[in-house]
């Protein structure tokens, strides 16, 4: 029998804010355990917990801009359950009245654009680390993380297949990365998956059993995870067992899931409302009318930056780029907003040249010779001493035959070390690309008598020798040699 998978996603992102999410203690990475901790996110007697208005207007950033509809009153609520992470034995958390609800992402799985349901977004604390000894006898409890303000997004369960799961995960990461609200690092913690997938009868509307796997760290994993269990789940139907609602983990060596423990229901974490912490009432205004910044909620839509998906579909459009280069632009923000950049002003300084074909050189420049030196380098983008005009520069004195290729790409290695501009570099070391037919007849006649064997061995039909000796003509004019002149040069002296 062939049975269909439901999917949905609970996906957790840390917050970016400096403080944590009810006291004023530092929202930061430390090595140290136990440092950035206070009897607040600690939960002694008597201490209280006040929201952190940052990280709510994170979330309704993120609500507005997957469409969602925004609570005019919601609400904190206790979330009870006993474990060492836990310091409070509770969790502060949205139960009934989250933030956001009715939300939709819109993303492109392989060429199909497909657009998936979100059932609620909302917010609520971290809880800490568990580190187990080496001989599993023992566990250490680090705090530090406990009380980082914490956005979690359940999905409908609409996903369909591995696929949907991976790349809904990783647009959303880029949706908060280009919005500013977390830095969504998933090696590090910052954005963890949660899958829950059951198997149903094709022939049947009635949904199977669901299982859920915890804490997914990679997009591999989680493509991964939802592979075997599907098999797994598949296997056991069609061999007449039950599958069991449990809660799995993935085993990243041996590719396969694992049980856990059984499966929690909303009922065993005996949610009641955060007494210490007053409804709050949003409406068409933010907290108290207005947030920090100083902008109401009917507002925020206009402080959103182009999201990734509108800019996919412009670069295509304006640029005349295929998808999978237009996709490796939205990336990164920095990267797409330096292209544009670098096409504006290459235009600007000549008019002559193609839109597309500008656009073209400049994203084969960007992304195999710069990205090439930054990977090379250890850079990022915050130590890049190279400018969009700079770099447009040099890319339209290729265009304009005014420099080589080996010319562009040795001047752009000196730009990116020093942040010198490419026209004094191409003036000081006398590299721009000479076309001077009466120059380069001179050079090749030196060439040609240097390397007499080579010479020789063209007239007798050797087409490689021809090549030979151009590459040498190239070395000695520092790569400056128009080489379609300089190879009709030579093949004229040696006939």
């Amino acid at each position: 029998m062939r049975y269909i998978p439901t999917i949905g996603l609970e996906i957790h992102a840390e917050l970016r804010t400096q403080t944590k999410m009810f006291c004023d203690c530092l929202n930061v990475e430390e090595i140290h355990p136990n440092n950035n901790v206070c009897p607040v996110c600690l939960g002694h007697p008597g201490t209280l917990p006040v929201p952190n208005e940052k990280a709510i207007l994170h979330v309704l950033r993120v609500g507005t801009a997957l469409h969602g509809t925004i609570a005019n009153i919601t609400k904190f609520d206790r979330k009870n359950y006993f474990y060492p992470d836990i310091p409070k034995g509770y969790q502060i958390s949205q139960y009934d009245k989250p933030l956001v609800r009715d939300a939709a992402l819109q993303c492109y799985v392989g060429s199909a654009k497909k657009t998936f349901a979100i059932h609620r977004i909302h917010i609520e604390e971290d809880t800490g680390r568990l580190q187990h000894g080496e001989n599993k006898s023992y566990s250490l409890v680090d705090y530090n993380r406990a009380g980082v303000p914490l956005m979690e997004l359940v999905t409908e369960p609409v996903l369909e297949s591995a696929e949907d799961a991976e790349a809904f995960a990783a647009h959303l990461q880029l949706i908060l990365r280009y919005l500013g609200v977390s830095y969504a690092q998933m090696e590090k913690g910052q954005m963890r998956v949660e899958v829950n997938i059951s198997m149903r009868s094709e022939k049947s509307q009635k949904l199977g059993t669901k299982v859920e796997i915890k804490n997914l760290n990679s997009f591999r994993s989680v493509g991964d995870s939802i592979r075997y269990e599907m098999a797994r789940q598949e296997e056991l139907l069609n061999a007449k067992k039950k599958v069991v609602q449990e809660t799995r983990g993935w085993d990243e060596y041996k590719r396969v899931t694992f049980s856990q423990r059984k499966k929690e229901s909303a009922h065993d974490y005996r949610y009641f409302p955060e007494p210490d912490i007053a409804p709050l009432v949003l409406g068409e205004h933010a907290l108290r009318e207005k947030v920090e910044e100083g902008i109401s909620i009917a507002e925020i839509g206009g402080t959103l930056p182009e999201l990734p998906l509108p800019r996919l579909e412009r670069l295509i459009r304006e640029y005349g780029l295929g998808f999978a280069e237009a996709e490796i632009l939205v990336q990164h923000n920095n990267t797409a907003e330096f292209f544009e950049h670098a096409v504006s002003e290459a235009i600007a300084v000549d008019a002559t040249l193609s839109r597309e074909i500008i656009a073209t050189l400049i994203y084969n420049f960007l992304v195999s010779d710069l990205y090439g030196l930054m990977d090379a380098g250890g850079s990022d983008w915050s130590f890049l001493k190279i400018t969009p005009e700079n770099f447009s520069h040099l890319v339209v004195l290729f265009a304009t035959k005014k420099i080589s290729s080996r010319v562009a790409k040795d001047v752009l290695r000196e730009m990116f070390e020093t942040g010198a501009e490419c026209e004094h570099i191409i003036e000081e070391q006398g590299l721009e690309q000479v076309s001077d037919v009466a120059a380069l007849e001179a050079i090749a006649r030196d060439i040609v008598a240097e390397f007499p064997d080579a010479a020789s061995d063209y007239r007798k039909g050797k087409e490689v020798s021809l090549q030979f000796l151009v590459g040498m003509l190239m070395k000695k004019t520092k790569g400056a040699a128009n080489p379609e002149v300089a190879r009709e040069i030579l093949k004229k002296q040696l006939s």
